[in-house]
């Protein structure tokens, strides 16, 4: 199987998960099975059968409308698809030449529990433990056959105690969501990336706060999830991390 065919697979097995996470976004804040029942129309109830719950093509064959209520069904669905899609195609084609089977299940587990991160604390303004504590677990467990479990093991630990000590010091500032999504990117990323990933994220929230505060969105005792920066950093840190540490090192 070449690559662009293997490519194609990989991003409709991506689409596939996409759709998994978008249940997981639903319901796990909800404290919803994310198994049992099937997926339903969050409007009328109605069970969705399966050639209405295709990935991306469903959406567009029924205009983003529930086929049974019309009501209008959230652009979130397609782009998580979408987005899940083009991580995991994105990293297949970085990793398949090589053989890196582990560091691409790795990095790809990683990359889905970003989306779902980003997408649920954006909304619910919270980092479900079920996605914090299986990562670290996952991350901690994939390091070992990648000969990193010591870097691993302490890049989580100083991620995690970095950000306790912004809380401390904060009085409160940044949640335990937060805490405990840095030490899971700490175990998957290891040191230098995860340093880059929360640099970038520190970077991206400070500047979509004040963007928000410009635009009147937010004032400054708004409470701004910081999840979405910590996701989009990690995300950025997993193709360009190694890039971004050369350009900062050689930069006059």
């Amino acid at each position: 199987m070449n690559l662009v065919v293997s490519t194609v697979f990989v991003f409709i097995l991506g689409t596939i998960l996409g759709s998994f996470l978008n249940v997981v976004i639903y319901r796990l804040p909800r404290r919803l099975s994310v198994v049992r029942p099937g997926s339903r129309c969050p409007h009328c109830q109605t069970p969705i059968r399966s050639y209405d719950n295709i990935p991306l093509v469903s959406f567009l064959i029924l205009r983003g409308r529930c086929r049974t209520c019309r009501a209008l069904i959230s652009w979130r669905y397609p782009l998580v698809e979408a987005a899940a899609g083009v991580l995991l195609a994105s990293l297949w084609v970085h990793f398949a030449p090589s053989a890196a089977w582990v560091p691409f299940i790795a990095d790809a587990v990683f990359a889905l529990m970003l989306v779902a991160v980003f997408s649920i604390d954006l909304d619910h303004q919270i980092v479900p433990n079920a996605i914090t504590y299986s990562g670290l677990a996952v991350g901690l467990l994939l390091a070992i056959p990648q000969g990193r479990a010591v870097p691993s093991v302490l890049s989580a630990l100083g991620a995690g105690a970095f950000f306790l000590l912004i809380a401390i010091l904060s009085r409160g500032g940044m949640g335990g969501g937060d805490i405990k999504l840095a030490a899971m990117m700490g175990a998957f990323l290891s040191w230098p990336a995860v340093a880059v990933a929360l640099l970038l994220a520190f970077t991206l929230g400070a500047g979509g706060g004040l963007v928000l505060m410009g635009l009147r969105k937010r004032t400054r005792k708004d409470p701004i999830p910081f999840g979405p920066s910590l996701a989009v950093g990690g995300v950025i840190a997993l193709f360009a991390a190694d890039g971004l540490l050369r350009w900062y090192l050689n930069a006059p």
